[in-house]
């Protein structure tokens, strides 16, 4: 009997893990992307909510899962899509506009939840997995790391592509110039702001699809703030990676490790606070900022606007 629960106990707190990291992961590498380009996207955490609004809505209204995903990352675009107007192409201040878009997407978001799935509180039906043939065999661990949905497994493989991307393209070459020399990007005929542009968008993108993720897989529901601070954890993972996209991955997970022994000890039938489960990955924050904080470099011109011309 102690041999099945040790093994209900294991399945279930890596799965938790991998579920719970699959949001972090996605927008912290659109943010990596973003401040890489020199745009520091605080409103990160709204474009999470945004997405998993959107996701949700439409997972309900009938697009189904991949719809909702589709509609999270048009939701995070769209939202992007203000940073780069006022940031990027203004040159207004981008904390406070980032900070206007949580804010703003917050009550938004809370609002037509309530006049939508208030009264209903519609639920999704769990998400069709996909076990990987022999992996998902393995004991103890099989059932918790490869028997999970599609997506989760692309959110998996991402960081491998922006790696190559970063040191294998134009693209990545452009977007460190951006961040770090942005004249001398200029001085070599590429438009910066189109550049800059293109990583504040990814990272809309991302944190949108994230987000789709994290109330169409990760709850089956939607509820007003249900990021809590996912998108200011990413914004931190991003930072301490050091444009290392395999970092990204390996914080989230150790973030996603600390949400899920909650859940799997209460399965386990050890009673846990939900306070302390809701404490867990800020206190984490905090231990790797104490840790590693001081050797994160970040691009010279990340928060700086450009403009063409100047020096």
């Amino acid at each position: 009997m102690s041999g099945l629960l040790t093994e209900t106990f294991l399945a279930a707190l890596l799965s938790g893990a991998v579920v719970a990291a699959v949001p972090l992961i996605l927008a912290g590498l659109g943010e990596q992307m973003s401040e890489r380009a020199g745009v520091l996207n605080i409103g990160l955490e709204g474009m999470i909510l945004g997405g998993a609004y959107a996701g949700f809505a439409a997972a309900v209204g009938g697009w189904g899962i991949w719809g909702g995903f589709a509609a999270g990352i048009l939701a995070g675009m769209a939202l992007a899509m203000i940073m780069v107007v006022f940031c990027v192409r203004l040159g207004i201040n981008q904390i406070i506009v980032g900070i206007a878009i949580t804010l703003g997407v917050t009550g938004v978001t809370a609002l037509l939840h309530n006049v939508y799935f208030a009264r209903t509180y519609p639920r999704l039906p769990a998400p069709e997995k996909w076990a990987i043939p022999g992996l998902s065999q393995i004991p103890l661990i099989g059932p918790g790391l490869f028997d999970h949905h599609l997506m989760t497994y692309a959110a998996l493989l991402a960081p491998f592509v922006l790696m190559w991307l970063y040191k294998g393209s134009f693209l990545g070459l452009n977007l460190s110039a951006a961040g770090e020399k942005p004249e001398a990007l200029d001085a070599a005929g590429i438009d910066v702001t189109r550049t800059r542009t293109t990583g504040a968008l990814f990272a809309g993108a991302m944190a949108g699809l994230g987000g789709a993720y994290l109330s169409e897989i990760g709850s089956g529901i939607f509820v007003p703030a249900m990021s809590h601070g996912s998108g200011f954890i990413a914004i931190v993972l991003a930072m301490l990676a050091r444009h290392r996209p395999v970092w990204v991955m390996g914080g989230a997970l150790l973030f996603g490790l600390c949400l899920s022994a909650a859940t799997a000890l209460q399965v386990g039938g050890v009673e846990i606070p939900t306070d302390f489960i809701q404490m867990l990955p800020f206190a984490m924050v905090m231990a790797v900022l104490i840790a590693f904080g001081r050797k994160a470099r970040l691009p010279a011109a990340l928060g700086t606007p450009y403009r063409r011309g100047q020096r």
